[in-house]
């Protein structure tokens, strides 16, 4: 049963990006290495955020159960350096849009999904029979990687020289939205206390309102030119 039930959950985190990898036309320009330099990229960033927090942010001694808002909300603020390596990584790579958006992504989000899930998942499902809340981290992986294709679109629109001065501020919002966004959920289920599962369709339903919006200011933007 914990074969199978390991062999469910990385199918759910997996194939999803396998999928997007094919359906998308990476495999048709050879982009694996590419998505492998741009994961390489977010390691790297994610040990600069990791060094930065760890000087300038350290451990909050605090009560039991207490949620530091302004604390979290300032390690939040770290997350602008993701905006900052998913442009480093575009820049690098020449191409259209939509392929660079893509490459940025899908690595970015395949190194997040290794570090932050599957190796959790491989580690916790050598030692259950069956448990929710790795089920719960295969659906997160899927909603992370639209969540970095949303940002990573945004990134690029947001860095175009012929931006029209009308889009610079949805474009800003939104990614401010995406940024802080991980803050505003843990602050909301900590406010309410929402159970897992709640918390988690309302962050499928939040990125989803987020990835819409920065679809419609795509189109328009690509349209319009």
């Amino acid at each position: 049963m914990t074969l199978f039930h390991f062999g469910n959950c990385l199918a759910l985190a997996y194939f999803p990006y396998f999928i997007a990898y094919k359906c998308t036309g990476l495999s048709e320009y050879n982009a694996f290495w590419r998505c492998v330099q741009a994961g390489a990229t977010y390691l790297f960033v994610q040990l600069c955020k990791m060094l930065f927090l760890a000087t300038f942010f350290p451990t909050w001694d605090a009560s039991v159960g207490v949620y530091d808002f302004i604390g979290e909300c300032m390690k939040s603020t770290v997350d602008l350096a993701d905006l900052v390596g998913l442009h480093l990584v575009m820049s690098k790579n020449a191409g259209k849009g939509e392929y660079k958006i893509m490459v940025a992504a899908m690595g970015w989000s395949t190194a997040e999904l290794i570090m932050s899930r599957c190796i959790p998942l491989w580690v916790g499902a050598r030692g259950i029979e069956f448990d929710w809340k790795y089920i719960q981290m295969s659906f997160d992986s899927n909603i992370s990687l639209v969540h970095y294709i949303t940002m990573a679109g945004l990134v690029w629109m947001f860095s175009r020289y012929d931006l029209p001065r009308h889009y610079r501020l949805p474009i800003a919002v939104l990614l401010a939205l995406s940024v802080y966004k991980a803050f505003l959920m843990e602050s909301f289920v900590h406010v309410l206390l929402l159970g897992s599962w709640t918390a988690l369709l309302i962050k499928a339903m939040v990125t989803g309102a987020i990835s819409l919006s920065s679809l419609v200011l795509y189109i328009n933007l690509v349209h319009s030119n």
